[in-house]
């Protein structure tokens, strides 16, 4: 081995980073280059390493930059940083994922961080799997069973389900007929208070396999139908994580009795019309519960598992066993529960959508039933309908943004883009026009002014806390991250001009507006003196009209113009004529999963799952700002800080999670990208389309924001165009973000009441 491969491999070694792999033939870059990885295929794994780290994960191939040929050496300079930090190779698990990947990259598309398509289970890592486990294997088990989440589970389910089984053991006790149901019932009630460790076997006279490689394994019979001949066997084949071995059958001696049929013992109708029922209903709340923790997945299938199959068994085929310590076998069994608890299960996903979403999916349904019942606030309260309705709006997000990250992996650019331009702004255009209407409708100024509140809360949520959080995770578990310097460049040029044209006519105002005053007063009576004014500003619609009718107004429409046009100019630059700056390449090697692409969404079905949360997300809006003039009457907090955080953060969680994600897995570009594509479009497409709406039916919008939000979006694009420049993140340049961000909030948050409040 040659003294430059051992100098590399001593370097890799001392540094707190892994090496990763760039050319599949084995040619490396030194340490610095190797870290120019994309993150592609996001392994799960309990500590999720970077994406394209040399260890490889079943046949899944590492995902890097391509390098040009001379970047091989040992020193990689800053000129090679910028030809390779610009050049990304994508591969995926097939080509539906890579058209997904590459979208990320596209500007004006929606980032996504999940799978929009199916992904084998035998592909997954070890921590997958087991939380897609159906509880039913007898598994090699390291540690101790006495975990603070199983002591949990005791206080929590175990105690009340356990006593709910002795007393319908009590029951079948006192009906005779149902004695052996409540001889079950009462060595359920003893598993269910500390299930771990113990397994409920199926007894039948089956063929027992052991492996003589480990002679001290444990074989339990397999769960299976009915023996249909008293003279039939089946066999239990243990699941080795070893090398193939020898395997002795062992025949049951012990032949079990015949037993009546089980439809014919009048035990069986008495268990179910008495003792099943019961405990129906107690399985259901246990399942509920656990469910809707998340982390607690595990007592839900113990307990969905226990009613589905186990309590329509037989009495006598239901055993209760302590499980020794098996050594490298696998056994089938009914139930077999170790751990109540698991944090890994946030990556739970049904039919593709993550467990969270489907938990918070209900919600919208119970906002509303009870916004569009109880009008009058007879049973809740309205800030109740508010809490809920603002609540309903994250998992909708959620929802919208799957559906359209699964149409654009299956369609070409063009649709893509069309349904990236519509659909990506209809959470927060849902909420701008619902709540414009109100205040028409109720003749008030203030809900335009909590609108305008929540446009710029979006703007520096957007380019100060999810930047600054992300750069801040990102930095404390990478320590130093890299980005495409060109292409936060063109980002930051359409911060600068959206910036410049939402706010051209509050600065126009400032320069030709009229300055009034009210309650202006002279203690000394002398007119030389200075006047103690009260509540200054520039008034434009009322005693102003030439100026705004002539001159303002006619500026707000030709901006409204500017913005999208600018907009389509920086699509067609990012993704036609410099494409080169992002430098996307889809391999031209085999995809590293050799099944074919199953979405979890077709495009039809995505197009309705968007229509009907559109709907949704419209009625939740509707019932929001219905509902929120008693938080901004009644409260002591001021309306700006009200609009800045709640209205126009709480729908951009999704995009807050997607971020982290982005940047857990070292990808710190994506992470940046979240948020300026959120604020570039809030500048050049939601605006406009606020204008053009009050132009139609006119709801006293003016595109005239106060100081406080003018001097808070120049200086926040200022500062993240200053941090951009180098193309280099850490915790302590996320930290200043982040800290900038919320003394502006302080600043909100102390502000008087805006105009019309």
């Amino acid at each position: 081995m040659s003294a430059d491969v051992e100098s590399r491999r001593r370097r890799s070694t001392e540094s707190s980073e892994p090496l990763w792999d760039h050319d599949p033939r084995g040619r490396r870059c030194s340490l610095q280059c190797d870290r120019l990885c994309v993150a592609g295929a996001y392994h799960e794994i309990p500590d999720t390493p970077s994406p394209c780290t040399s260890q490889y994960f079943g046949p899944y191939t590492p995902k890097c930059f391509s390098a040009h040929k001379h970047s091989q050496h040992s020193r990689c300079p800053d000129d090679v940083w910028q030809e390779a930090s610009i050049r990304t190779t994508i591969r995926a698990e097939n080509e539906v994922e890579a058209h997904k990947l590459a979208n990320n990259y596209r500007f004006g598309f929606r980032k996504w961080k999940s799978h929009v398509t199916e992904r084998p289970i035998e592909d997954r890592s070890d921590v997958v799997k087991e939380l897609y486990s159906e509880l039913n294997y007898i598994k090699r088990h390291s540690g101790s069973l006495i975990t603070p989440g199983n002591v949990i589970y005791v206080l929590l389910f175990g105690w009340w389900i356990s006593l709910f089984y002795f007393l319908v053991s009590l029951l079948m006790f006192c009906s005779i007929a149902g004695i052996p149901y409540g001889k079950l019932c009462f060595q359920l009630s003893g598993y269910f208070l500390w299930p771990f460790g113990k397994a409920l076997q199926k007894s039948s006279s089956l063929v027992r396999k052991c492996c003589i490689k480990f002679p001290n394994c444990e074989a339990i019979p397999e769960e299976g139908d009915e023996v249909k001949d008293s003279s039939a066997v089946k066999e239990s084949t243990p699941l080795l994580h070893s090398a193939p071995t020898f395997i002795t059958e062992i025949p049951v001696t012990t032949m079990p009795p015949k037993q009546t049929r089980y439809w014919c013992r009048l035990s069986t109708y008495v268990w179910l019309v008495i003792g099943y029922p019961l405990l129906a209903v107690v399985h259901f709340l246990a399942i509920f519960l656990s469910w809707m923790m998340v982390f607690t997945i595990p007592v839900s299938k113990m307990n969905a598992r226990t009613l589905s199959t186990i309590l329509l068994m037989p009495p006598e085929e239901v055993n209760v066993r302590t499980v020794k310590k098996p050594q490298g076998c696998e056994t089938r069994v009914l139930l077999c529960c170790y751990n109540a608890f698991n944090w890994y299960y946030y990556k739970y996903t049904v039919e593709g959508i993550n467990v969270f979403a489907v938990n918070l999916l209900p919600l919208v349904f119970i906002t509303l039933v009870i916004g569009y019942v109880d009008k009058d606030n007879y049973y809740v309260s309205s800030e109740a309908k508010f809490a809920t309705a603002l609540s309903s709006i994250i998992p909708l997000s959620y929802y919208i943004g799957m559906g359209i990250a699964s149409i654009s992996a299956q369609s070409n650019f063009a649709v893509g883009a069309v349904v990236n331009a519509t659909f990506g702004s209809i959470t927060e255009m849902a909420f701008y026009i619902t709540a414009l209407l109100q205040g028409h409708h109720a003749g008030s100024k203030c809900y335009a002014e909590i609108v305008k509140s929540a446009l710029t809360g979006t703007l520096l949520g957007c380019i100060l806390f999810i930047p600054g959080v992300c750069m801040i995770i990102g930095g404390c578990k990478h320590s130093e991250q890299r980005f495409n310097s060109r292409s936060a460049g063109v980002s930051s040029a359409l911060l600068f001009i959206s910036v410049g044209g939402v706010f051209a006519p509050t600065l126009f105002s400032k320069a030709y507006g009229n300055f009034i005053c009210e309650g202006c007063s002279n203690s000394s009576g002398n007119s030389s003196k200075p006047f103690l004014c009260n509540n200054c500003h520039y008034d434009l619609s009322e005693n102003n009209q030439p100026l705004f009718l002539s001159h303002i107004e006619p500026l707000v429409y030709t901006i409204s113009v500017l913005l999208p046009a600018a907009y389509l100019i920086g699509l067609i630059f990012t993704l036609k004529t410099h494409s080169h700056i992002y430098d996307i390449h889809v391999s031209d090697s085999h995809f590293m999963s050799d099944h074919g692409a199953v979405a979890h969404w077709s495009r039809v079905r995505a197009l309705v799952v968007l229509i009907l949360a559109t709907l949704l997300m419209a009625a939740c809006a509707d019932l929001t700002t219905e509902h929120i003039k008693p938080i901004i009457s009644n409260s002591s907090v001021s309306q700006y800080f009200i609009g800045v955080t709640v209205l126009a953060m709480v729908p951009e969680l999704p995009e807050i999670v997607n971020g982290i994600q982005f940047a857990l897995q070292n990808n710190i570009s994506l992470s940046l990208e979240v948020g300026s594509c959120i604020a570039v479009q809030v500048c050049m497409l939601q605006i406009p389309l606020l204008i053009l709406f009050n132009a139609f039916y006119d709801v006293g919008f003016i595109l005239i924001f106060s100081d406080l939000h003018l001097w808070a979006s120049i200086f926040s694009v200022i500062l993240v165009n200053y941090i951009f420049m180098d193309g280099k993140s850490d915790y302590l340049q996320g930290t200043a973000l982040v800290v900038v961000y919320l003394i502006l909030l302080a600043l909100y948050f102390f502000a008087p009441a805006p105009l019309g409040c």
